[in-house]
């Protein structure tokens, strides 16, 4: 029951992402005005406005306009309700009252991350008004759960703890991805690597912290990798062209930050 709550409340909260990463680039407020389509910007009404529920029973494409409604708004739904599910499955206990905010805060990372991904992918940037609120966010939770001295976090199986990734750790693992970055930025003049992805590692380092930093920046380049020869197998891309590398940035660290442990063990089983 508890998974089924949080799936829900991923898909409502997936769909005000996809509101924010339009209003992000249209520079539109966040929080004031009513979702609107973007192409005969008609008011949408809250029966039209149900994840995924009303994106089918719209057959894609809006009421009024009857132009086609992206898959993006309910691919980005479905994934954010996954991944909340993930947190309530492993980082929340409803008999442990510091679970309750650690659980607030990953839905919170999700969050920010999400629209990254999402911003990233469709248009090539990461958003400073995203990434910089997200690496506050994180910040702000570790030094008061340090300070309170909260040892929460239910970390169940794959799970990292809320403060396995100390503060610490969270500042190391922060300083090696970004001088990392920041030397691929530096050699290569922004072709290999852009500045957004270096201060986007800063964030990452902070969530996961050190060592778990390392396997997720593993898990960003391969899973990069991968795509970028299937795209060039399919000629979709060409050798030298540039993609968005957000989106493996957010994928490796979910993984790692979800199923770090499970990940070591299969990977030493391979030699041991």
């Amino acid at each position: 029951m508890i998974i089924l709550i949080f799936f829900a409340l991923g898909l409502i909260v997936g769909s005000f992402l996809n509101v924010a990463v339009y209003r992000l680039r249209v520079a539109e407020s966040l929080v004031v005005g009513r979702s609107h389509c973007p192409h005969c910007k008609a008011m949408i009404a809250w029966y039209d406005n149900i994840p995924v529920i009303s994106f089918i029973l719209l057959k894609f494409k809006c009421r009024k306009c009857r132009a086609k409604i992206s898959w993006q708004y309910p691919l980005v739904e479905i994934f954010t309700g996954l991944v909340f599910a993930l947190v309530g499955s492993q980082y929340f206990n409803l008999n442990d009252t510091a679970s309750w905010a650690t659980a607030i805060y990953y839905m919170g990372i999700v969050s920010f991350l999400m629209v990254i991904f999402v911003y990233d992918f469709l248009y090539m940037e990461i958003p400073g008004l995203a990434l910089w609120p997200a690496i506050g966010w994180a910040v702000a939770f570790n030094l008061f759960f340090d300070w309170a001295g909260l040892k929460g976090g239910v970390g169940g199986q794959g799970g990292i703890g809320v403060l396995e990734s100390s503060v610490y750790s969270g500042v190391l693992g922060a300083f090696v991805a970004f001088m990392l970055f920041f030397l691929m930025v530096a050699v290569s003049k922004e072709k290999w690597m852009g500045m957004g992805d270096a201060y986007l590692v800063i964030l990452l380092g902070l969530i996961l912290g050190w060592p778990q930093i390392l396997l997720g920046l593993m898990l960003a380049f391969s899973i990069g990798a991968i795509f970028g020869i299937v795209m060039i197998v399919a000629k979709k891309k060409k050798m030298g062209s540039q993609i968005p590398f957000a989106p493996f940035l957010v994928l490796g660290s979910f993984l790692a930050l979800f199923w770090y442990d499970w990940i070591i063990s299969w990977y030493m089983g391979l030699f041991f």
